[in-house]
């Protein structure tokens, strides 16, 4: 079996105290030493090597604490204490040891692991993330400058966008979902026509209301076969799917319905979230077509 051995190694600056706890394997096995991390209360454990010596440490924080030139604590089980949080630690860890650095999906999480590569100085995990921060924010930027300079053309969205994308228009917003492939079953005999009713009325409301509202046509390829959102004042108000499943004869169907009163009564809300300056305006050319189609109402 795997022998340790525990020592203390040498102070590392600024008082006699500041001994790291230092856990050796057996030489029989390599003689590689490791060290414990308690960041935030989170444990962690590693090599010195991964720390001190790594290409991808070179100039950073740990790298200074483990070499001797910023003081350190521990605590009585011999756990090198970091005042920080310790939820994206395991990340920086992973990419001192390979160079590998996993980007967090959401913003949050994003922010939060960028301000700990500061505090490490990580100088290359910080530009890397960096360019992901900068390549969104042109991205949002890109498509608000889309609805802000559209009026009698209704924005047709082909490539899915997140949720906060649609949150974060200023003026209220009613996108219309629809993709007949997305079907598993067969639908209903009715379905096509209350499909075209979906979609004849969202051509007539945007015609109506485009100056007061931002109507956006989602044909991503998303899940929804018929659906309807609401968005106003950085929040969702509501949402309203047009399919069902039916059971006839031992086989499932899929149904669309045209709940118009209710799509009507929503979007009357809607406008309750009217800006002071209309959705829309003129424009003659747009950026990040890649995401969009325009297509005038109906």
């Amino acid at each position: 079996s795997l022998l340790y051995t525990i020592k203390f190694e040498l102070p590392l600056a600024m008082g006699e105290s500041s001994k790291i706890p230092v856990i050796e394997t057996s030489p029989l096995r390599g003689g590689k030493k490791y060290v414990k991390l308690n960041v935030g209360g989170h444990l962690f454990q590693t090599t010195l090597q991964t720390l001190i010596s790594s290409r991808h440490a070179q100039g950073s924080m740990l790298q200074r604490m483990f070499s001797g030139t910023v003081d350190v604590l521990t605590d009585e089980e011999g756990y090198v204490l970091i005042d920080r949080d310790g939820k994206h630690f395991g990340t920086i860890l992973n990419y001192l040891r390979d160079g590998g650095l996993r980007i967090p999906s959401s913003k949050q999480d994003l922010c939060e692991l960028m301000k700990e590569a500061q505090f490490y100085l990580l100088e290359d995990v910080i530009k890397q993330l960096q360019d992901v921060i900068d390549k969104e924010n042109n991205e949002t930027r890109d498509l608000h400058y889309l609805l802000e300079n559209f009026k009698f053309k209704i924005p047709v969205l082909t490539l899915p966008m997140p949720e906060k994308f649609f949150l974060s228009i200023k003026a209220p917003v009613v996108r219309f979902a629809y993709n007949r492939s997305n079907n598993k079953f067969s639908y209903t005999e009715k379905s096509a026509d209350t499909l075209l009713c979906n979609i004849e009325l969202f051509d007539k409301l945007s015609a109506q209301h485009h100056n007061r509202l931002c109507f956006i046509r989602d044909l991503s390829g998303r899940n929804e076969i018929c659906c309807w959102t609401f968005y106003g004042g950085g929040k969702k108000l509501s949402e309203i799917s047009c399919t069902s499943i039916m059971y006839a004869t031992e086989r499932k169907q899929t149904k669309i319905e045209f709940p118009e009163s209710k799509i009507l009564e929503e979007t009357l809300t809607c406008t309750l979230y009217q800006t002071t300056e209309p959705p829309l305006s003129d424009s003659q050319d747009y950026p990040y077509s890649s995401y969009w189609e325009d297509s005038a109402p109906m």
